[in-house]
Parts: C-alpha cells; sequence; structure tokens
C-alpha cells in the first residue's frame, strides 16, 4: 500500500502542474446557445444528447483517452432546488433534474420526504459555512471547474472553498467501509467516450440543493460524464440510497466549456468574510448533522 500511496502522490503532483498549464491558458466563460445545441432543461436534453452522442468524436489525449480537460461550469438552477419549483423572491423558477421518475420527484421513503421538510425547517444549508458540497452538488454549485487528466488520473477543481476531487482510474484499493468523508471516495474506469466514476464514502452531510433534498451516509453515486459536443458534457448521477429513497433515481444536466481565450479562474476562498452562518445561528437554525437512519 505505501508503494501504491506513492505512485498516487506523484501522480497528483504531475496533474497538479497540468491543472496549473490548463488555468492559465484560460477559455472563458461558456458560450451562448448556438444552433444545435441541446435544449437547456435537463429532461429534454438528457435525450437530445444521448443521441448526439452516438456520432460525436472526442478529440484524444496522448494516450488515446477522451480529452475532457479545460475549464468548464456546470448548469445553473439545481442549487436551488433539483425538482421542478416555482419561483418567489429568493428562488428563480426551474425545472426538474430528475430524469427517471414518472412525477420528476426524488423517491423518498415517507420518513425521509418528512425528514427533508425538517430539514429546511431546522437546519443551515451546509454550503452556507463553506463546507464541500458532496457529489454530484459539487458539479453545480456556482463557480468554475477545471478538469485534468492522466491516464491513471482524472482530476476536478473546483473555485469554490478549495474543492477537489483526485479520481484514480482502475482498481485502486478504497479506504475501508468505515471511513466517511465529504467528498467519498471515487474509482473510474472508460466505456467507451464515456468515464463512469463510482462513488462511496461520503458522510451524508450535505444537501443536494437548498430546498434540504438530501441522501445519508449509505448512498451510491454513480456518475457518467459524456462530451456530446466540443462545448458541452452531458452529465448523469445514478444514486442510489436505500436507507431513504424507495428506489434509485437519476439526475442529469449540462456541464458546459467556459470559451472566452482571456478568461482567469479566481479563487473563492468562501470562508474569508463569510457571516451567514452566525447570524443563521443566532435566528435559532442549527449546522445540519446528517441523518442516523440506516437502511431497511
Amino acid at each position: 500500500m505505501t508503494e501504491q500511496l506513492s505512485r498516487v502522490a506523484m501522480v497528483v503532483a504531475a496533474v497538479a502542474v497540468t491543472v496549473a498549464s490548463v488555468v492559465l491558458g484560460g477559455q472563458g466563460r461558456g458560450a451562448p446557445p448556438q444552433p444545435g445545441d441541446c435544449p437547456r432543461d435537463p429532461v429534454s436534453f438528457h435525450s437530445c444528447a444521448l443521441a448526439k452522442a452516438k456520432t460525436f468524436m472526442p478529440p484524444r489525449t496522448s494516450g488515446g483517452q477522451p480529452d475532457m480537460q479545460g475549464l468548464w461550469r456546470g448548469q445553473g438552477g439545481g442549487v436551488e432546488n433539483i425538482e421542478a419549483h416555482a419561483g418567489n423572491g429568493d428562488v428563480n423558477a426551474g425545472p426538474t433534474w430528475v430524469v427517471d421518475t414518472p412525477d420528476g420527484k426524488v423517491p423518498y421513503q415517507p420518513w425521509a420526504l418528512e425528514q427533508r421538510k425538517q430539514n429546511f425547517a431546522k437546519y443551515i444549508d451546509p454550503n452556507v459555512p463553506c463546507f464541500s458540497s458532496g457529489v454530484p452538488r459539487m458539479l453545480y454549485t456556482p463557480g468554475d471547474i477545471t478538469i485534468a487528466q492522466t491516464p491513471e488520473m482524472f482530476v476536478i477543481t473546483h473555485s469554490r472553498s478549495h474543492t477537489f476531487r483526485v479520481i484514480p482510474i482502475g482498481s485502486l484499493p478504497r479506504v475501508n467501509a468505515s471511513v466517511r468523508l465529504a467528498m467519498g471516495t471515487s474509482r473510474a474506469r472508460w466505456e467507451g467516450n464515456t468515464l463512469v466514476v463510482d462513488v462511496t464514502n461520503q458522510n451524508g452531510k450535505v444537501w443536494l440543493d437548498q430546498a434540504a433534498n438530501f441522501y445519508s451516509e449509505a448512498v451510491h453515486v454513480v456518475e457518467r460524464f459524456t462530451q456530446v459536443d466540443a462545448n458541452t458534457i452531458h452529465y448523469e448521477a445514478r444514486i442510489d440510497d436505500p436507507a431513504v429513497y424507495t428506489r434509485p433515481w437519476t439526475m442529469v444536466f449540462a456541464i458546459r466549456r467556459i470559451t472566452d481565450p482571456g478568461y482567469e479562474v479566481f479563487e473563492e476562498a468562501c470562508h474569508e468574510g463569510e457571516r451567514d452562518t452566525e447570524q443563521l445561528l443566532g435566528t435559532g437554525l442549527l449546522l445540519y448533522p446528517g441523518t442516523a437512519r440506516r437502511p431497511r
């Protein structure tokens, strides 16, 4: 294991140099919609993007893998609520991101649906005090995403709150199942042009959005990254948590390339000057502890 850890450390160091070069190269803000782009609504985007993926041949790295390196930004809206919702003075209206349930809603067990209501009434969204957003929320939290690759690693960094993921490609052993981490542990494999990432070991102390949709530490997420044109990644997360949901369900959204050649990524450390948490604690709200409910 020591030898494996040393190998990982060397790869991470190499990737850090790659990330730096990607950032310095800068690719700017996401381009406005173009003719032939898939719809912005996630449900309509899902079927359109999968059809485009059948004919799109992505660029390749020197190792022959699909090359997704560069600067990106996750689709907006889901951070407020991943289910369809009306707008008000604080939240913009938005469509559902859930693509495989009849009503477009997260399939909660009855107790968990009630827990979501309690979460919203009693607790502070864990993103407010600058905790890591977990998977998949990291990818649609507002901010800039940098992707860098080696044959052995797929690295994602986010401009907010020093969030990053170093994802081994292959069968590197995971940490013990008893270890719980904010971002969990991830292992990836290529299936054709799609990177499939298996995520376990999350601590369950995050929400999926500001509406308090949640999962427990029993969650198992399978992500699929598929580039469908030069500037768009179809992102899919299959979310299974037998402690919370009645069945697995799937979220889909677009990750779009930042195309401005002069764009620079600026760090949003988040903690510096953050005052909302103190004010919300003063109203009687609490820090979210996660859920202790176990699978049936």
